[in-house]
């Protein structure tokens, strides 16, 4: 018996046929549930909604990361593992330690500029 009950729950999908108009109310039938969505994603998909609230986010957000200084550059460098694989540049650990400053000044010009 308990695995006749499994096998039916394993193929029982259950739908949902009533959707909650903005009053409140219950919607049965197929197309006023089909018109309910179409006008749910219009209205969160309108575009004049959109790049107003883009418009609020970008004047009210602030930096989400701190700028990186010099010193940060030089530990970052510091805590390579020379014994690692290069990555995605083809640079190895080894090469980046031994620039010295001029490496690590270059460096931070480049996360300077990119955040």
């Amino acid at each position: 018996m308990c695995r006749g009950i499994c096998d039916f729950k394993k193929y029982y999908q259950s739908r949902a046929n009533i959707v909650e108009v903005e009053k409140g109310d219950l919607v049965p039938d197929s197309h006023s549930i089909l018109a309910r969505w179409r006008k749910h994603f219009f209205q969160l998909f309108n575009e004049d909604g959109v790049s107003e609230v883009r418009q609020r986010e970008i004047r009210t957000a602030d930096p989400q990361v701190p700028e990186t200084s010099a010193f940060d550059v030089e530990m970052a460098i510091e805590k390579l593992k020379g014994h690692k694989s290069p990555g995605i540049d083809q640079i190895p650990a080894k090469l980046i330690k031994a620039g010295g400053r001029t490496i690590c000044s270059e460096i931070h010009k480049l996360v300077v500029v990119w955040v």
